[in-house]
């Protein structure tokens, strides 16, 4: 067998994500995207995958509204610090912001135009703003407790506005005559939720009080109440012309039943968390789910329960129903024959997963990853688009362990252990629970499925025994879950028991507990064989390797040992590099390597042969406490307290690769750079040394171009073709140059070119040029200080030179000058007597020279008796 080549780099994947934890919740126009509320800040995620799109950070309080503009430009939002921000969703950033309620801002509304925003308040006030100004155009006071919910009419040429409050009424206000012009009573507790007609002529409300009221909005009297039997959360009227609406029109004509014209069909959801449809001229219920998709707590908080808010996405995308446990459902009509009208469940996104403890691959494909979150049920996501195809619900108290195989008759089963002292036995395929196995006297903390066979299975408990479980009984076709049976029990650790493995023969299995050691056991009998001593805490992992015969254990000592089982049990190596407990750790490469996950937050990679750590990921927040690794692509995924499963794969061949192309395409560049020098193409040169990074050729270029003829055009050329961030590039290395006197000149050359050929606006756009000019300003005002005094040192070579008439006076220059600038027609003139007496020019030249002698004799003369007098005053002394 060929030996698996190491891994020496993991791409991590944020795969899952939370991105809505409950409150307000928004849909585009366009259904593509879906603007939800995260703990304080505010998450835009994808509605086909729920991947975040991007991320809005508000203020340190919770959000509590939410709406978009029409066009979806702007986003609104406000918190219980009572901020209206404006946010412009092309930049997210906040372009106003404003205050204007005295208590938390529960509701917005935008109307049709976009000109304006409505507000509700828990000061019982609604308040009517100027999106462009932020000013406030309406006042409106009225209402006698929190106003919970408002709505614009639909249609821009009606200026009404609805208010919905606590104090069980709808008021409708006149925006133009600036009042209340209808009081709505006639519900019995807090309105929840309202919708306007497709004609606008009707206006539903719906509330905790188990009806939906309808009202004529020509005279505002109520049309009709229709029974819930629910307290409903929220309403959706169906557009005459969707998918929903035909299917009910068939279903209709099936059934025998007619609808008028005029009937309105809408949606409703609250509690109970099923799906209704009505119809308002028969005030009947057209559809019901038989079945709830909510998953329902242990827990008696009622709040927890049902739907929670319901929005219809355009185009026929289906129906987005809001789950109190932060899910969103997405239903998609489904015709079934003969008329059988019902709903599918298209589309799970699961915006909030607590703590996740425990996960695993299924099926061989390994294409669906099972998570035990803290919670009763088991979520299991498609690894495609990271959506929730399924739950297992079933436990009563939360899942604190699970594991999973695929049977010999290709069956994928997942067994999981809980707090509520049991196990279960499930089908992937038929998503049920198929055996229950009750016998432990404390919350089943670790669980293992054979490896071999398949027809057993390990548990470890808190009250410290492990249990063997047959299989055996199973049977394809049980509508009912079995009772497992256990066949073996043995009081294993002195504490809690916290991890299990199971040997690839199934002859052995070992278990780590809290009491710091690691027992083997052989199996099917749970006989002990060895206790693997050496750890300074509790062991929190454990796993045999796929190839030897040895076993790994990770530990709250921040360390991690290997064992071998075949002598006597002692230690082989001790990795350690961990700042924290070490939580998870599982083999890879067919046991040349592993991985690590722990409290600290860090996931490492390790080779065993060298007991060296290659790489170290920080990608969590939180402590990594779930470490799944798939055995067919051994790709990897982790979770843990942050509730963010991360997905990583081996990068290794692809980063190999990636680098032979850069270092081919290094290659190809330099020679081609080499060809522009050389054919004194700089232009083309400065573009190549950019791209390859090359300051020190850079450097080289415009030094040479600053010494040749015409400098000035060529280096405005080549810098005409930078970019933006080519000039920030230039300006980086120019400050290096700048700062080393052999390299000064050529960086004060290029950045002189620079400020010439960009406009000051140009410059200013440049990202960090502000730090850039705060590093070249002081090195060029040293420069040019050291150039100003040698240009001063220079005037006093010039004077002694002078003095010595070594050079010519500047008058005598100058006197030279003008005569050679004299026309030819003057120099004519003049030597015309000149050339007529050359003797009287020869006698006139005798005479001076005689002169000079002279007047150099007497200075000698003088020279010499000065300096006698100076001799004999010294010596009178």
């Amino acid at each position: 067998m060929a030996t698996l080549p190491f891994k020496r780099n993991l791409r991590c994947v944020p795969s899952l994500q939370q991105f809505y934890t409950g409150g307000p919740l928004v849909v585009s126009s366009d259904g593509s995207f879906i603007v939800c509320a995260c703990d304080d800040s505010i998450k835009i995620i994808e509605s086909s995958n729920a991947s975040i799109r991007s991320t809005i950070d508000g203020d340190s309080e919770a959000v509590t509204a939410l709406v978009l503009s029409p066009d979806d430009k702007l986003l609104f939002s406000s918190g219980h610090s009572r901020q209206i921000r404006v946010w412009d969703l092309s930049t997210l950033k906040c372009i106003r912001s404003w205050k204007g309620h005295d208590g938390p801002v529960m509701g917005m509304a935008c109307h049709p135009s976009g000109g304006l925003l409505a507000t509700a308040g828990a000061d019982r006030k609604v308040l009517v703003w100027d999106v462009d100004g932020g000013f406030c155009t309406h006042y409106f006071k009225g209402h006698k407790g929190i106003v919970s919910s408002i709505l614009f009419h639909p249609d821009s040429t009606k200026p009404l506005l609805f208010s919905g409050s606590d104090d069980t009424t709808v008021q409708v206000w006149d925006i133009l005559a600036k009042k209340c012009i209808a009081t709505l009573s006639g519900h019995h507790s807090t309105v929840t939720s309202m919708a306007v007609s497709e004609d606008g002529g009707t206006l539903l409300s719906a509330g905790r009080d188990k009806v939906v009221m309808l009202w004529d909005l020509h005279d505002y009297s109520c049309m009709k109440t229709i029974l819930t039997y629910e307290a409903v959360e929220a309403l959706c009227v169906i557009p005459s012309g969707s998918l929903f609406a035909s299917c009910l029109n068939l279903y209709n004509q099936h059934s025998g039943k007619k609808s008028g014209l005029q009937a309105i069909h809408f949606v409703t959801v609250g509690e109970r968390g099923i799906v209704r449809m009505w119809n308002s001229e028969r005030a009947v219920c057209l559809f019901e789910q038989s079945s709830s998709d909510v998953t329902v707590n242990s827990d008696t908080d009622e709040t927890r329960r049902g739907f929670t808010a319901a929005h219809m996405l355009p185009l026929d995308q289906g129906l987005l129903c809001v789950t109190a446990d932060q899910q969103l459902l997405v239903y998609s009509p489904l015709e079934q024959p003969e008329g059988v009208f019902d709903l599918s469940l298209s589309k799970r996104l699961v915006g909030y997963n607590e703590e996740i403890v425990d996960m695993k691959f299924l099926g061989d494909e390994e294409q669906f990853l099972a998570v035990a979150t803290n919670t009763e049920q088991v979520r299991v996501y498609e690894l495609a688009s990271m959506s929730c195809q399924y739950v297992l619900a079933g436990h009563t108290e939360i899942v604190l362990c699970l594991d999973s195989c695929v049977s010999s008759s290709g069956r994928t089963l997942i067994v999981t252990g809980s707090k509520d002292k049991s196990v279960r036995l499930w089908d992937s395929e038929s998503r049920s629970c198929v055996g229950v196995g009750i016998g432990h006297m404390g919350a089943v903390g670790a669980i293992a499925f054979s490896r071999k066979r398949q027809d057993f299975f390990v548990s470890g408990s808190s009250d410290r025994t492990l249990k063997v479980w047959s299989l055996e009984d199973l049977s394809e076709n049980a509508d009912q879950p079995i009772d497992l049976k256990a066949k073996f029990v043995v009081a294993a650790h002195d504490k809690d028991i916290n991890c299990l493995a199971i040997a690839p023969n199934d002859s052995l299995v070992c278990s780590g507990s809290q009491d710091r050691t690691a027992c083997v056991w052989r199996l099917p009998g749970l006989i002990p064989v060895f206790t693997l001593k050496g750890h300074k805490r509790g062991v929190w992992s454990v796993e045999f390797s796929p190839v030897d015969q040895c076993v790994i254990t990770a530990s709250g000592d921040k360390t991690i040992k290997i064992w071998e089982i075949y002598n006597e049990g002692s230690c082989l190596r001790t990795f350690e590099g961990h700042t924290s407990s070490v939580l998870r750790a599982s083999f890879l490469t067919r046991g040349t390597q592993f991985v690590s996950c722990g409290a600290d937050g860090l996931v490492k990679l390790w080779t065993v042969k060298t007991n060296e750590c290659i790489a170290t990921y920080d990608e969590h927040e939180d402590k990594v406490w779930a470490l799944a690794v798939g055995k067919k692509t051994e790709m990897l995924a982790t979770g843990g307290g942050d509730a963010v499963v991360n997905l990583w794969y081996d990068c290794t061949t692809s980063d190999k690769e990636e680098a032979f192309q850069r270092d081919e395409e290094g290659v190809l560049k330099g020679q081609e750079l080499e060809n522009a020098v050389l054919d004194a193409d700089y232009t083309k040169a400065i573009q190549i040394a950019f791209e390859l990074r090359r300051p020190h050729k850079l450097f080289e270029l415009f030094a040479e171009i600053s010494r040749k003829r015409g400098a000035e055009n060529q280096i405005e050329k080549a810098l005409r073709a930078l970019g933006k961030e080519e000039f920030h590039q230039l300006l980086h290395y120019v400050r290096e140059w700048n700062s080393k006197p052999k390299l000064c000149h050529v960086a004060q050359f290029v950045l002189f070119r620079v400020f010439n050929i960009l406009p000051p606006t140009e410059i200013i756009e440049i990202k960090g040029i502000a730090e850039l000019l705060e590093a070249l300003i002081p090195y060029s005002q040293r420069h040019f200080s050291r150039v100003d005094r040698l240009v001063r040192s220079t005037f006093l070579l010039d004077y002694t030179l002078t003095g010595m008439s070594v050079i010519e006076p500047e008058t005598e220059l100058r006197e030279s000058k003008e005569k050679s600038l004299l026309p030819s027609s003057t120099k004519d003139a003049e030597d015309m007597p000149i050339a007529e007496n050359p003797e009287k020019e020869q006698e006139q030249e005798t005479k001076r020279l005689k002169m000079k002698a002279a007047l150099k004799k007497r200075k000698s003369e003088k020279h010499k008796d000065g300096s006698q007098k100076k001799v004999k005053g010294c010596s009178l002394y």
